[in-house]
């Protein structure tokens, strides 16, 4: 028999390409053929994707500005030729979409050749590519109950199926939230997102050099920063005696967020994701200049729950941060009930359930 050909349409970053890759591991296991199609800039974050192949495609985004905006159309029109051209000899028996404009040209070739199309979106905002796309789809699956930008007349083709989660992230959810006893080692996570947040690195150690010495003393920090913010970080939290391993990346982040008493985080959906359905507690900073403010949307999945606190970037400094680590850190009980309400509000079943509609409208 035959193998059934899955066409994966994502790109721009990790928070695509993620849950894509999360999906195509499941369909992988169901004998489906996999293939991956973005850009160059997607396949940075594509390494170890699960597809028999990557294809890069042409791809670039509109903006407002005429100069900018005519050869990226003409570049567009290429990357969905070059997207029909591989139809060709595949050909698929869908399309899924995971947002970032390197996915366009293959949907849009899908769209040309009548190939089932699902799209997913991770955020709570239905993004520009995906939104272009919703009229064509025949399903809109999602990670969250609240999709702003969704067209009215697509509401019966949404469904709400969570994001899909790496494997090492799906086994943190098999160990409990660790214990933190009166007087013992206290995990702070500082996750900046994929492309580390600046800010992050200002504020979050100033703040820990204002804690009580005897938090301090307690403290083991494990915080993703800037390439250029290494030293100066390291610098900071050697200062206040503050135990701190300092990084651009942490490959194993699996284990980083099973060993977290408290994760201080962007809310981008894969980090939202992330923190429900390993539960744990976090403080949310959303990233301001995030497209429709979708961070602050995403964050509502932890803080209607109780789950988490939100600081806006104006609200975000060292000493209102440090005036809530000193509440939380103090609180124990307070962070395990947290960990239990995040861990509630999780959807750890959203691959299989995302491959379950992909089956289902497959030619």
């Amino acid at each position: 028999m035959t193998k059934k050909v899955v066409v994966i349409a994502a790109g721009g970053t990790g928070g695509h390409l993620f849950p894509a890759a999360a999906f195509a591991e499941e369909m992988f296991r169901r004998g489906w053929r996999v293939v991956l199609m973005t850009d160059a800039r997607g396949r940075r974050y594509a390494e170890g994707f699960p597809a028999e192949r990557i294809e890069d495609v042409s791809a670039a985004s509109i903006s407002a500005n005429p100069i900018t905006a005519i050869p990226a159309a003409f570049k567009i029109w290429k990357g969905i030729n070059e997207a029909k051209a591989r139809f060709k000899t595949l050909p698929p028996a869908l399309v899924a979409g995971f947002g970032g404009y390197p996915s366009f040209p293959a949907l849009m070739a899908a769209r040309a050749h009548k190939v089932p199309i699902l799209i997913h979106e991770q955020n709570s905002v239905l993004g520009r590519v995906n939104r272009s796309m919703a009229a064509s789809a025949s399903i809109i699956a999602c990670g969250f109950e609240r999709l702003d930008r969704l067209p009215g007349d697509a509401a019966p083709r949404k469904h709400v199926v969570g994001n899909p989660v790496r494997l090492p992230i799906l086994a943190v959810r098999e160990r409990p939230y660790p214990e933190a006893p009166a007087g013992g080692r206290l995990k702070l996570l500082i996750i900046g997102g994929s492309q580390g947040a600046r800010v992050f690195g200002e504020v979050i150690p100033s703040a820990i050099s204002l804690l009580a010495p005897a938090l301090r003393a307690r403290l083991d920090v494990v915080h993703q920063v800037r390439e250029e913010q290494v030293e100066d970080v390291k610098k900071t939290y050697q200062a206040a005696s503050v135990s701190a391993e300092v990084a651009p990346f942490f490959k194993d982040m699996g284990q980083r967020l099973g060993a977290a008493h408290l994760v201080i985080s962007r809310a981008g959906a894969s980090s939202v994701t992330e923190l429900q359905v390993a539960g744990r507690p976090a403080i949310l900073v959303p990233f301001a200049a995030a497209a429709d403010d979708h961070q602050t949307a995403n964050a509502e999945g932890l803080t209607a729950v109780g789950a988490a606190d939100l600081f806006t970037e104006r609200e975000f400094n060292a000493g209102a941060l440090a005036a809530l680590l000193e509440r939380r850190l103090a609180d124990p009980h307070g962070l395990a009930v947290c960990a239990a309400a995040a861990r509630a509000a999780a959807k750890p079943e959203a691959a299989k359930t995302l491959a379950d509609l992909a089956e289902r409208i497959s030619l």
